[in-house]
């Protein structure tokens, strides 16, 4: 039969386009890219304008095959792979391998995967963007010309299996400078002093803030003791009272970068599970009573754009189901960053009906999570401002001064669906409003003082790496999760309680890079080159340029490199573990999940051994430790040391304590607001008891 072929990427988008389209269309999924630069050589010609040598990718000469004879039958096709530089490129690929002609009109964009989207989008093909191909190509030379002219540079002086990058070694170059400041940081002693007034019946929490009308602070214990000599408790008088009303706007809808900042936060996820799950949500996922349906629009962006079609929708959800107090009379309108090429909207439900609890029992519990963040941001980002009664004032007596300031909630607005998460910093938190009025006396209650010390600048977590990356203009949405991945597999950072730390390793790779190839890791250096990228697309400037401007200055470089850098002789750590398989004493290395267990007889001797951690909980099933492993898949969960005997095995990081209901096992749990909680695990009781931060049972809370 005459048929109308598709070509997608996946086959999960390939089945949820295909149940659209119906008869009449068939849809072949390409499995990403078909061709590419060859592994074994660099496959630019750097005499000839930098021409790319593309082959076929080993694997996908049996689907190019059933992809030409599925096109030898058809009557037209389409390329629907992803509407970005990169699915432009898969789509010109296509192209080439089918003979399809440069000006047909053969590309088609799917922003989100429903029913309409996908029909409207089949109706306005145009041709391939040549534009975005080559920003695209200019982006792979480049990479192609760093990586595999400086690595090779590295396997020579430093050790075998290292790499370098445009966008990952400035990463890994921001995460050993961040160290380097910690390391460098002198912490200067201060001193705080708490006093507890009462007025009204109400008790209240001030500040020191001045002695004898000047502003004060404390560096010492002796400075807070002499202050603490002056406070006899005596009679304190209310100054400068101020009642105001502040109010708090909603944040946008997601971009991808602050999307895998939030997941981060809230959910712990790191940027590449966010994308594989955020893939999953955007490509469809089979809905009991709708089948399969794509719930989020397109996961790679950098606009905060909405479609007047979804504004229009989540206001009618709004007004529904909350009520007209909150939603503001004309729609929130959010400016996208400056260096934004706003190609796509936010990502967003695709259809604001499907509520998150709906389709809970159809999805997996972390697709649930996601969209249920997404969901929640969308209908947050078009709700009125959160609004707080706040009041200041200055508390006098014995001629100290100590400062008041509050807010209490007078009206929800979008908080009462989402709240953004924070990195290293606490919002102020709501507190009663004492009534305090200009010239009254307040009961003095107590007064506290304790001792601080300054502290350094905190190491980058993923979320505030990517946020980092961002602002900076180094990369793009999509090569956030790749970028992070890639240097903490190839050793030259790792995780440690969700913080980024730079290894042995890494610093060493650093250090090379700054010295040797500065332009590299250089921020403004790598923001300009993106810019110019930018450019490339928008049909500014030729690739062809952009390389070879790069190109001449870098060959030169890369000569006086190899004739100066040494080779750097870096020992393995020897543990106190004897290998099982040929008794050598096993060393230290890092993969991908972090530190593992290696014989040092590599390759004659290829046994590894996980790093296991002591939880300092007795298994609940035979006494014996309960230690900390890593799946196949990275994720931390525990299990009985004597395994395979004993089964016992838990995702949550069990406690010691038992249920003080029913005497069951209980784990640790964290809130979405940062609280810690014990849970009993009995499906029955489920008593939950709220401990302090770090009170897990066996292991610090941040793990």
């Amino acid at each position: 039969m005459a048929h109308k072929l598709v070509i997608v990427e996946s086959p999960a988008k390939a089945r949820t386009i295909g149940k659209f389209l119906g008869r009449g269309y068939k849809v072949e999924a390409s499995n990403g890219h078909v061709r590419d630069l060859p592994k074994s050589q660099i496959g630019v010609d750097e005499k000839n304008g930098f021409e790319p040598k593309y082959i076929t990718i080993r694997g996908r000469g049996d689907i190019l095959d059933k992809i030409r004879k599925e096109a030898r039958s058809a009557t037209k096709i389409y390329l629907a792979t992803d509407p970005d530089r990169e699915g432009e490129a898969i789509s010109w690929h296509l192209s080439k391998v089918l003979n399809i002609p440069e000006d047909e009109a053969c590309r088609v964009e799917f922003h989100e995967i429903t029913s309409k989207e996908v029909k409207s989008a089949i109706k306005t093909s145009r041709p391939i963007d040549m534009d975005l191909v080559n920003a695209q190509q200019a982006r792979r030379v480049l990479d192609r010309l760093v990586g595999y002219k400086i690595s090779p540079l590295l396997w020579s002086k430093v050790r075998k299996g290292l790499s370098a990058g445009r966008v990952q070694s400035v990463a890994t170059s921001m995460i050993c400078d961040r160290e380097h400041e910690i390391d460098e940081f002198e912490a200067e002693e201060y001193w705080t002093l708490t006093a507890m007034f009462k007025a009204g019946g109400v008790e209240f929490k001030t500040r020191f803030s001045t002695e004898n009308g000047e502003k004060r602070d404390l560096k010492s214990k002796e400075e807070a003791d002499h202050v603490l000599a002056r406070l006899k408790g005596g009679a304190f008088t209310v100054r400068g009272v101020k009642n105001g009303e502040r109010k708090k706007n909603p944040t946008a809808p997601f971009t991808t970068s602050n999307l895998q900042q939030e997941a981060s936060r809230k959910l712990g996820f790191t940027t590449l599970k966010t994308m594989q799950i955020a893939q999953q949500l955007y490509e469809g996922v089979d809905i009991e009573g709708e089948g399969t349906q794509g719930l989020v629009s397109y996961i790679r962006t950098d606009s905060t754009r909405i479609s007047e079609e979804a504004i229009s929708a989540v206001r009618g959800m709004i007004e529904e189901r909350y009520g007209a107090d909150y939603l503001p009379e004309e729609p929130n309108r959010y400016r996208s960053r400056q260096s934004a090429q706003d190609a796509h909207e936010a990502i967003r439900p695709t259809d604001i009906s499907r509520r998150p609890e709906a389709i809970k029992s159809s999805i997996t519990r972390d697709q649930f999570k996601l969209y249920k963040l997404i969901y929640d941001r969308f209908v947050a980002s078009q709700m009125t401002p959160a609004v707080y009664d706040t009041l200041s004032a200055e508390i006098e007596g014995d001629g100290l001064g100590f400062h008041f300031g509050g807010q209490k909630m007078k009206f929800p607005g979008f908080t009462a669906v989402y709240e953004e998460g924070q990195d290293d910093t606490q919002e102020e938190q709501d507190s009663a409003l004492p009534p305090l009025q200009e010239g009254m006396t307040v009961e003095f209650v107590k007064v506290e003082s304790e001792q601080h010390f300054t502290q350094p600048p905190p190491r980058y977590t993923e979320a505030s790496l990517v946020r980092a990356l961002e602002e900076k203009g180094i990369g793009r949405p999509s090569t956030y999760a790749p970028t992070i991945t890639t240097i903490m597999t190839r050793g030259y950072i790792s995780r440690e309680n969700k913080r980024l730390h730079p290894t042995e390793l890494g610093i060493v790779i650093t250090d090379i890079m700054k010295k040797y190839f500065p332009d590299i890791v250089d921020i403004a250096f790598t923001a300009g080159m993106e810019e110019k990228l930018d450019e490339v697309e928008e049909g500014k400037l030729d690739w062809h340029k952009v390389v070879a401007d790069f190109y001449g200055p870098f060959e030169e470089t890369l000569k006086v490199a190899e004739a100066s850098i040494e080779k750097v002789e870096m020992e393995d750590q020897v543990s106190d573990v004897k290998c099982d398989k040929c008794g050598a004493m096993m060393v230290y290395k890092m993969g991908r999940f972090g530190k593992f267990l290696a014989c040092p007889n590599f390759p004659e001797c290829r046994n590894t051994m996980a790093i296991l951690k002591d939880i300092g909980v007795p298994c609940p099933e035979c006494g014996a430790k309960i230690l900390e492993r890593i799946s196949r898949k990275g994720r931390k969960f525990y299990g009985c040391e004597r395994y395979p005997e004993c089964q016992f095995v838990s995702w949550d990081l069990p406690v010691k304590e038992k249920c003080p209901v029913c005497g069951g096992r209980m784990v640790y749990k964290r809130g979405r607001k940062g609280e810690v909680w014990h849970v009993c695990v009995n499906e029955q009781c489920r008593h939950r008891v709220e401990v302090e931060q770090g009170e897990s049972g066996g292991q610090d809370a941040d793990e």
